[in-house]
């Protein structure tokens, strides 16, 4: 835990928000994959943490940034506040991405703003990362050009059709797959659960691997309350389910333990 003096806090476009915190001994040691609970003031109606993506770290500033999007009375606020101020942040929390190996071709699916917690991975990879990501209209994308200052190979779907291919962002693996015959290929995904889940059963049916993070609504975020469990796989029988503490046995799971009805 931490106070974290903010350095920025600026719009990226529409409701997304960008704020870089001034906290070193998080820089050092948040991996891609993880978040950090913020205590976003002191007031007794605001005392439950809100949990967000960590999006990118600078050990040599000691700075680590979030992204996230105003739709609620706390992130309200927190889009209010100036540089200078101060947040409590708990962190780094919760499982990380796997780097992959050097032979493996990384792909980061993302719906939304959940590319922000796949662009750490930019940093970690020694391979160029393949960003595919998805949105329900142009205005809804958010930090692809980030990825594209990086480097990445950045591929866009959109429901409207609006920018990119037409379709859901799942509709961008086939086409990957077959321009880059006998590569293999390592899948990170974050986003709404309804496009994990598509995802994960894609990944299957392809015989591809990967890890998702499953992002639930938290309240303590350090395992205490089991407010954020998901179903996953039991490794005793595929066919039974168990719960898991998203915020410390996740939020990031191996493809085989991601839960689908069958």
């Amino acid at each position: 835990m931490a106070q974290a003096i903010i350095q920025e806090n600026s719009i990226l476009h529409g409701d997304y928000r960008k704020i870089v915190f001034a906290v070193p001994e998080m820089a050092n040691t948040a991996k891609a994959g993880q978040f950090v609970h913020v205590r976003i003031d002191e007031r007794l109606d605001h005392m439950l943490r809100r949990p967000f993506s960590i999006h990118d770290t600078d050990p040599a500033k000691g700075t680590l940034t979030v992204v996230y999007k105003i739709v609620g009375a706390g992130t309200h606020i927190l889009a209010e506040k100036t540089p200078g101020e101060c947040c409590d942040l708990l962190g780094p929390l919760g499982t990380t991405f796997t780097p992959c190996a050097d032979d493996v071709v990384p792909v980061a699916v993302a719906g939304g703003y959940g590319s922000a917690a796949t662009f750490l991975l930019t940093r970690e990879c020694k391979q160029k990362v393949v960003l595919l990501i998805g949105a329900r209209t142009q205005s809804e994308l958010v930090l692809d050009d980030a990825y594209r200052a990086c480097g990445c190979d950045v591929r866009v779907a959109t429901d409207d059709g609006s920018c990119g291919v037409k379709g859901r962002v799942t509709a961008l693996i086939a086409p990957l797959l077959a321009e880059n015959p006998g590569k293999k290929f390592f899948f990170y995904g974050c986003g709404p659960l309804p496009m994990l889940l598509a995802l994960a059963k894609t990944l299957r049916e392809l015989g591809l691997d990967g890890e998702l993070s499953m992002d639930e609504i938290m309240c303590c975020g350090v395992g205490a309350c089991f407010g954020c469990v998901v179903k996953v796989n039991d490794p005793a029988s595929p066919q039974k389910w168990h719960y898991e503490r998203s915020c410390v046995d996740g939020p990031v799971f191996p493809l085989e333990k991601i839960y689908l009805e069958h």
